[in-house]
């Protein structure tokens, strides 16, 4: 089954993202809603990265499937803007300043040869022990990193030295679909 997005459904989503964090800022609730949109309903990961005046100011998702994704987003985009323990909850006052891009991912795969990561397609999950860090595909294209920067900075991002995903390291793959506002 193809479970691409058009690009109604991204905009759907994406108006979605700016009603939850909208309403949770101003009320202290999100939106209660159901779709008739079975995409919306199929249990996917996703991330919602948050930029005030281009300047990251909040990304939080779930890697693996846990909830329909419509109730995925409500989820990861009320927490980008108010649980990124990185950042100040996102005021009222910046919503206007505040673009959301969606990042709606593919189930992860458990790689053995790192030959297998594309720069650019995939993202990358680094687990060693209690130990995991997430990078979505498109933070390496952003900071210019090739697969080696791309791999160091994910152990760091896990919390280990930045030189462990060549031993003893779980590489996980995955692929997004990227929108934005």
């Amino acid at each position: 089954m193809d479970t691409s997005l058009t690009r109604d459904q991204e905009k759907s989503l994406l108006r979605l993202a700016r009603l939850a964090i909208t309403l949770y800022l101003k009320e202290g609730s999100t939106p209660a809603m159901e779709t008739d949109d079975a995409t919306f309903r199929i249990k996917r990961g996703a991330f919602v990265t948050l930029k005030v005046k281009d300047q990251l100011r909040g990304c939080i998702g779930y890697p693996t499937p846990h909830k329909p994704l419509f109730e995925t987003i409500i989820d990861v985009a009320v927490s980008a803007a108010t649980k990124d323990f990185r950042f100040p909850s996102l005021e009222q006052k910046e919503l206007n300043d505040t673009k959301i891009e969606i990042s709606v991912l593919s189930q992860p795969k458990l790689i053995k040869d790192i030959a297998e990561i594309e720069v650019g397609k995939h993202g990358i999950i680094i687990t060693k022990g209690p130990h995991k860090g997430l990078l979505l595909p498109q933070v390496p294209i952003e900071w210019g990193w090739d697969r080696e920067t791309f791999l160091s900075h994910g152990c760091m991002k896990a919390g280990i030295e930045e030189d462990a995903w060549k031993k003893d390291t779980q590489i996980e793959i995955f692929t997004a679909q990227v929108f934005s506002e």
